[in-house]
């Protein structure tokens, strides 16, 4: 078990960012689908801020300490994480209504490609902000 999580950690961050990224965006991408389901398609943007908030714990915790192996004040960092989220996911919103309204697209592809446009603006911003090493 330790040597995995020893060549685990070899990996770069930016490679676990995006396998945890992936992992968080099926978890959020689910939540989305679910809540289509039962709210119809034309409530996209309740069920994207739905996914969003459900998924914001679980996506702290995995890249706090599986992306970036942070020992930082948890409490800062989270608030952090999420004036962050909050950018990003009116980048996301944006970029979704482009998406579907604009280049006519299907609410469920558009969801695909909106997040990850925005996961490289949040990949850096983690990075340099919110799991920044202490000097």
């Amino acid at each position: 078990m330790d040597r995995n999580i020893s060549l685990w950690y070899r990996l770069s961050d930016k490679v676990r960012f995006a396998f945890i990224g992936c992992f968080n965006a099926v978890i959020m991408y689910l939540i989305y689908v679910s809540f289509i389901f039962i709210l119809g398609e034309k409530f996209y943007q309740y069920a994207l801020a739905a996914a969003w908030i459900l998924s914001s714990v679980s996506s702290f915790f995995t890249h706090k300490y599986l992306v970036f192996n942070s020992k930082g004040n948890i409490i800062k960092q989270y608030i952090k994480c999420c004036s962050i989220w909050v950018i990003s996911y009116f980048l996301n919103a944006f970029l979704l209504e482009i998406f579907v309204k604009y280049m006519h697209l299907n609410v469920f592809i558009s969801q695909i490609l909106a997040p990850t446009i925005a996961g490289i603006f949040t990949y850096f911003m983690f990075k340099k902000i919110a799991f920044k090493k202490e000097s």
